[in-house]
């Protein structure tokens, strides 16, 4: 990791000539890529360069504890003690930042849930997988905005989708794809027998405006009026949306969106959710190249992969990618999901260190 450490400090510095150079100052889009390239690899090099200024001060301090008098020993133990924790702990925070690629370090995402099998149930277990990662977030100290949504009949979500922002939310979040199942009694159950429903998590990082460019000639835009609850605003307003996009697709992309109370915020909202759609395939064939290692070991992030099973009557949390059981699903449903995510993350760095290695 070192060598490829040293690698990028180089680079990183060449970037930094570069940005004095006039001939790049006088390329404002020339300039502004070098200077987003810098900024990306600041986040792993200034905790690097910081690492290598713990590794000199606990040299000199090793060399003082190897020396003759009492005191500058006593004096250097006590250093060594404080400086050592300090540099295990930023040892791992750049191995973190070591693993993630740049081209996967995203700040904001588009989460969408759907209900799958088990009908009013599976709508209701929708709704709490929402509130699970809403509250999640707000321990992280992310931002979550609601995007469009459709109600159960009888509580929940039949489909939800959700903006989140926040410093590496992807780095969190991304491995939440696929299908999560939930085994309960349903509160309409009589006979008091368990039932199994299935709901869709789709976590989607939303590009920006130069990783995804959108002609507006490929899209046909629709007005309607809103429908659900909403009174005499959805009775008298076409303020929803629906847009079809059809370039270089093999299905035509369709997004709806009414939940704002303008037709303007609603086709902001919608443009949002297409970019990121349109940039979930570009990535599609990125990730089928990737090694099978990844794949096997974290999945493809399908939606129709099983990925996790909440057991509530043994209060149990099951992450089937890597065997992993926890016995706390309500301090997990209440936001304490940091108990299935870490030991997925700690997975997956150990996996990438070792294809690092070799």
């Amino acid at each position: 990791m070192f060598a490829a450490l040293d690698q990028k400090l180089a680079h990183y510095r060449d970037l930094e000539q570069q940005l004095y150079d006039p001939a790049v100052a006088s390329n404002p889009a020339r300039s502004n890529a070098i200077a987003k390239e810098r900024g990306a690899l600041a986040k792993l090099i200034e905790p690097y360069l910081e690492l290598l200024k713990l590794d000199e001060a606990i040299r000199e301090a090793e060399a003082l504890a190897a020396g003759t008098d009492a005191d500058m020993r006593s004096m250097a133990d006590e250093e060594l003690a404080a400086l050592r924790p300090k540099r295990a702990a930023l040892h791992a925070k750049i191995e973190d930042q070591f693993l993630v690629d740049p081209s996967e370090d995203f700040s904001k995402l588009i989460v969408e849930i759907r209900a799958g099998t088990g009908g009013d149930e599976a709508a209701l277990f929708a709704g709490n997988l929402y509130e699970m990662y809403s509250r999640y977030a707000r321990t992280k100290g992310w931002t979550v905005e609601e995007i469009g949504h459709s109600p159960g009949e009888a509580g929940g979500f039949k489909e939800i989708t959700f903006g989140v922002t926040g410093d590496d939310v992807y780095q969190f979040l991304r491995y939440e794809s696929g299908g999560h199942r939930v085994q309960r009694v349903p509160a309409t159950e009589t006979q008091g027998r368990i039932h199994t429903s299935l709901a869709t998590v789709a976590v989607l990082p939303e590009p920006d405006d130069v990783q995804v460019s959108i002609n507006m000639n490929d899209i046909e835009w629709e007005t309607m009026r809103a429908g659900g609850a909403g009174g005499q605003h959805v009775n008298k307003t076409e303020s929803a949306v629906r847009i079809w996009y059809k370039k270089n697709t093999p299905d035509q992309i369709e997004v709806k969106c009414q939940d704002g109370r303008s037709q303007h915020k609603n086709r902001e909202q919608a443009m949002r959710v297409l970019r990121t759609r349109i940039f979930e395939r570009q990535q599609e064939k990125l990730h089928r190249e990737r090694s099978e290692m990844r794949k096997n070991q974290i999945g493809g992030g399908d939606r129709n992969e099983r990925i996790r099973t909440y057991n509530y009557p043994q209060n149990r949390c099951t992450d089937h990618r890597i065997e992993f059981t926890a016995y706390h699903l309500d301090a997990i449903m209440a936001g304490g999901l940091d108990e299935m995510i870490q030991p997925m993350r700690d997975h997956v760095k150990r996996e990438r260190l070792a294809a690092a290695a070799g």
